[in-house]
């Protein structure tokens, strides 16, 4: 699993606190993965081991900053502390985040209920932590959130029933991007949100029910140190394929 920050979430048997961790370690997820690693630490070191009884238990975004004083790359402490404080006020209100988003059709249009929601509640009109997914961006952070939240399995812990993981789709990072392209999926060198759909699309003609389930094994090579793109390469291979 290591390094990944979708590791802290095991730490959370209450979906409550783990939707909030989920949240949290999602947003911070850019950049080079050792910082993730440790940023995502410092923050939920921070939010102690009931995350979203600590968010509740704040008055306001400036005391909720007392446990988000540091940076993390393009993301001040002041707006993650607004952007958990305000998802604290969505779960408060429906009880669960996935209730901002309850009958949507797929995870696009679940983020955009549930970013819109966040958003409202923060006063915010953008946030560089929690981006709009309607205006074309690859949104890869909402999207590992979904999946980790969405799926149930040796990997992904879940948590939510609003989606299924036929509805996911793909959180589309470098790595993610380069294994399309190797596969096929996709001819497009903008990491986009068409080329989402273009690679979840490839995906979803071999798992229909469950499209973004190569995602965390592909990513490996380019996020562990000792897994490279030369064996990825390997592993797509036909003679690697039929020796299987």
């Amino acid at each position: 699993m290591e390094p990944d920050p979708l590791q802290f979430l095991y730490s959370y048997p209450d979906p409550a606190d783990r939707e909030i961790a989920a949240l949290a370690a999602s947003s911070l997820a850019y950049g080079r993965v050792e910082q993730i690693i440790r940023s995502v630490s410092r923050l939920l070191t921070a939010l102690g081991p009931e995350p979203a009884a600590f968010l509740r238990e704040c008055r306001s975004p400036r005391e909720a900053a007392g446990a988000c004083l540091f940076r993390h790359r393009f993301t001040p402490g002041e707006e993650m502390a607004a952007i958990l404080f305000a998802a604290a006020s969505v779960q408060r209100s429906g009880g669960s985040l996935q209730e901002a988003f309850r009958g949507a059709r797929n995870s696009r249009e679940a983020g955009i209920l549930l970013v819109e929601a966040i958003h409202r509640e923060a006063g915010l009109e953008r946030s560089s932590m929690l981006p709009h997914p309607g205006l074309g961006s690859a949104c890869k952070r909402l999207h590992l959130m979904f999946r980790w939240m969405v799926r149930s399995d040796g990997v992904d812990p879940g948590g939510w029933d609003a989606l299924r993981p036929a509805d996911l789709l793909v959180p589309l990072d470098v790595h993610m991007h380069r294994a399309g392209l190797l596969l096929g999926m996709t001819t497009r060198r903008q990491a986009d949100a068409r080329t989402v759909d273009e690679i979840t699309k490839g995906f979803r003609r071999i798992r229909p029910d469950d499209p973004v389930r190569y995602d965390f094994a592909l990513t490996r090579f380019g996020i562990r140190r000792e897994l490279t793109r030369e064996d990825l390469l390997r592993e797509l291979s036909p003679s690697a394929a039929a020796s299987r």
